[in-house]
């Protein structure tokens, strides 16, 4: 066995499991390890500038590429710092592995060992999470947080390893990558969901983040085409349906009428891999996902626990081999799905300059491209009006709404997307929050696009305090940076657009330029229905 210490086992196994990217900020603590990761050429280290910024990163990955990153941030402050990134990937079921130290507040104050129970305050933001008392420990422990990444619901996983541990040299046996597989379906519930649809004279799919995660979007495609079944999804869900197909109805905005009245008339939900509750439906549902609590409750649910790619296929071949196939219903159910898209997206009911503004990013884009969805008022409407036309193309900060996120999970897009498109969709309150990732996308050639809409202020608080509270204006009018010549000075592209055309000629030009790009987009208030 090969004799190392803790910073090359931790980076030989990370190899040995499949990770080529490594994001962080070197730090006391963790020399051995950023040493090792020198010593490796193939597996790439990219080092921010604030440890916020390495899980959102990790986070996007995962989310556009189906591949595991890891971030590498000191302990305590390095941890807190990264948590935001962390907690939102465990809202949207994102993988990653997170490395760092053991608080030193977590410490046994009688000097006795700990085992390999981590920190409470990594357990609380990971699925699974154990610390390295030594560094022939290191390989077994990636293995098993690989093999939690890898199996159940996805979200982040920890490894705490203490400096000394680092530091320290034993001999360590590395270990084979974890080879991981699926669970069976089972049959008999297979039969059941089987059977419900067979019955269903007016079924719909529900398509969530599960299906993006799985690789599913295919066999989702061919049962809904099978079923002749419309297709709505979720905002982790956009684009494993093409919205340009004839069955796509896009994110499912019960809070607009007419799709809210048309999901209440349908005679069966089949829900794939979303956190949506059905309790309180009344027609029967369906729900298929891989982590078994996520199951509504109620008599009229029906679960069926699986990866959605093997759920689906398996669904698929048995549909197949029971329910007559549904072409002649093909005419009408299209034509109600097109009359319906009709009347949600007429361009003269819809708000301005927000559509124009959405048309243009839209027409400009490749088909493929991968748009973040930054919590301002543009990225608000772009759940419902920008539409998505390939999956793992759409990201969202979840329902923990966690502002700053939408530039460095373009960021993390990009690394493992690098010959698509990726424009992150931001505020100026939001973006000024890792606006300093600028100098990492020059660093590294992330070659990213953020459009800045500028209205001088946390848009959307500013507009409650105007309206449900007399007016009483309070810390949401910001003073900002000159964003072009922000951009401008750490060496990315500035520029300024001022209206819809010019930020498609904007955008136009940013994606010839190869070279990370700030559009700045002044705006006034703007009105917000959804």
């Amino acid at each position: 066995m090969p004799k190392l210490n803790g910073g090359q086992a931790l980076i030989h196994q990370l190899r040995q499991e499949g990770i080529r990217v490594v994001f962080g900020i070197p730090g006391q603590g963790q020399y051995e390890a950023v040493d090792a990761l020198y010593q490796h050429a193939d597996l790439r280290y990219i080092s921010v500038r604030h440890e916020q910024a390495t899980t959102y990163m990790a986070d996007a990955y995962a989310r556009v590429s189906g591949e595991i990153a890891a971030a590498l941030v000191v302990q305590g402050p390095g941890l807190f710092n990264a948590a935001a990134g962390m907690a939102t990937a465990y809202a949207v079921s994102s993988p990653m592995l997170v490395i760092t130290g053991p608080n030193h507040l977590d410490r046994k104050r009688d000097g006795s060992p700990t085992g390999n129970n981590a920190s409470t305050s990594l357990q609380a933001l990971t699925k699974w999470a154990a610390r390295a008392n030594r560094p022939a420990e290191i390989p077994g422990l990636v293995q098993e947080a690989m093999r939690q990444l890898k199996t159940g619901r996805p979200r982040p996983v920890g490894l705490e390893i203490a400096p000394q541990v680092f530091a320290a040299t034993e001999e360590v046996e590395l270990l084979a990558p974890i080879v991981t597989s699926p669970p069976p379906v089972d049959p008999a519930a297979l039969n059941q969901v089987v059977q419900l649809l067979a019955c269903a004279e007016k079924p719909v799919i529900w398509a969530g983040g599960g299906v993006q995660r799985a690789g599913a979007w295919g066999a989702l495609q061919a049962l809904a085409e099978q079923l002749q079944a419309p297709v709505v999804t979720s905002r982790q869900g956009k684009g494993v349906l093409s919205d340009q197909h004839p069955l796509a109805l896009g994110f499912a905005e019960t809070r607009y009428p007419l799709l809210r009245d048309w999901l209440g008339q349908r005679d069966l939900i089949l829900a794939v891999g979303t956190s949506t509750n059905f309790a309180t439906y009344r027609q029967p549902v369906i729900q298929l996902d891989i982590d078994e609590a996520q199951i509504s409750q109620g008599d009229h649910v029906t679960g069926l626990v699986g990866d959605a790619q093997t759920v689906l296929s398996a669904l698929q071949a048995a549909v197949t081999a029971t329910i007559p196939e549904r072409s002649h219903l093909a005419s009408t159910v299209q034509a109600e799905v097109a009359t319906l898209n009709a009347a949600r997206f007429d361009p003269t009911h819809q708000l301005q300059p927000q559509w124009d503004f959405m048309q243009a990013i839209r027409r400009t884009l490749p088909a493929d491209a991968i748009v973040v969805q930054g919590m301002n008022q543009m990225g608000y409407y772009s759940r419902n009006y920008y539409p998505v036309y390939a999956p793992r193309a759409y990201l969202t900060a979840s329902a923990l709404a966690t502002l700053g996120c939408a530039w460095p999970l373009a960021l993390g897009a990009k690394v493992a997307q690098p010959h698509r498109a990726v424009v992150a969709l931001s505020g100026d309150g939001g973006f000024l929050y890792n606006s300093q990732e600028l100098a990492t996308a020059v660093q590294y050639g992330i070659n990213a696009i953020v459009i800045v809409f500028n209205d001088n202020a946390y848009g959307n608080v500013l507009r409650a305090q105007m309206e449900q509270f007399d007016g009483r204006v309070i810390g949401t009018q910001l003073h900002n940076p000159d964003f072009v010549q922000l951009a401008r000075s750490y060496g990315a592209r500035g520029v300024l657009a001022q209206d819809a055309a010019t930020v498609e000629s904007a955008l136009q030009d940013a994606l010839v330029a190869n070279k990370p790009t700030l559009i700045e987009v002044p705006v006034g208030m703007l009105d917000r229905v959804y």
